[in-house]
């Protein structure tokens, strides 16, 4: 599942492609399962609207849009709109226009195996996409998702679960993480607290600052603590960085993978040696999700 390095790779390189673009029509897949909106509702936030900025919040990837007079579609929305697949729906817009929020976003979640792709009409239409936005520009913007547990909504003003791990300041952080009863490993994957950091970027941090997944947390001490919100804040910086990890299907707006899977020194690397003592890296199931960690370094 694309975490917050990827999600934030993702939004940035759409905010540069699409921003100031306006939104000529929209085309949906018959799938149910992508929709968390309905389809009209969707169609009467999108179709008209200029894309006013693309950001990220936790795991989801917001469009902020603004309202401006519709145009007829151009040239290029009309040939893309007759190579769609068949599976799917011009989605129209309800003529009172009601169900459009106002201020609107709309908010992408990848799941498992969604992408957001900017691509040219004549294109090849891929596999498992379910949504299709044509474009002021001639460009259209395509949500691809083959295991469809993406989920594509509106909202007037999206509020994403717990703080930002990159913001967050040494004081708050200890305060959510002190006591607490759970492995440190789920704690930093409870969307309630943190929100974007999922497997691969809790092993790398807890790696980093020395500390075993299966910790309770409320055995950890106030400088391992900061030392550990240190080495969140790395690990994911670095990882933006260099474009976000690609072990599954993961790819940026452009289809390009990133590199951070390189650097990476305990996340998939079980039987392998630790890169600092040498010791095989170990793999252990909490709460049904595999953390990998090197029993010398990590205590």
């Amino acid at each position: 599942m694309p975490e917050l390095p990827e999600v934030e790779t993702i939004a940035r390189g759409l905010a540069k492609r699409v921003t100031g673009d306006v939104i000529e029509s929209v085309w949906l897949g018959k799938k149910k399962e992508p929709l968390k909106s309905p389809a009209t509702a969707i169609a009467a936030a999108l179709e008209g609207a200029r894309i006013a900025d693309v950001h990220r919040m936790g795991k989801h990837i917001i469009f902020d849009l603004e309202s401006v007079a519709r145009t007829p579609p151009s040239a290029n929305g009309r040939v893309a709109r007759a190579l769609l697949p068949a599976n799917g729906r011009k989605v129209k817009t309800p003529a009172d226009n009601s169900v459009r929020p106002t201020p609107a976003q709309w908010i992408v979640h990848l799941g498992m195996t969604g992408s957001l792709r900017v691509c040219e009409p004549q294109s090849e239409i891929m596999k498992h996409t379910h949504a299709i936005l044509t474009l002021s520009s001639g460009r259209e913007l395509r949500f691809i998702d083959p295991r469809r547990f993406g989920r594509l909504s509106v909202s007037a003003e999206f509020a994403a679960t717990g703080v930002e791990p990159l913001e967050i300041d040494l004081d708050r952080f200890v305060a959510l993480f002190r006591g607490r009863k759970t492995p440190i490993k789920s704690a930093l994957l409870n969307q309630n607290l943190l929100r974007g950091v999922g497997n691969i970027y809790a092993d790398e941090s807890l790696f980093r600052a020395g500390i075993r997944p299966r910790r309770r947390a409320t055995s950890i001490t106030l400088d391992q603590l900061a030392k550990l919100d240190a080495s969140v804040k790395e690990v994911l910086r670095e990882a933006i960085t260099l474009g976000g990890s690609s072990v599954s299907d993961y790819v940026d707006a452009d289809g390009n993978a990133g590199f951070f899977q390189l650097q990476h020194r305990v996340y998939g690397r079980e039987g392998e040696p630790c890169l600092v003592c040498k010791t095989p890296i170990k793999r252990v199931l909490i709460a049904g999700r595999s953390s990998h960690y090197c029993p010398k370094c990590q205590k």
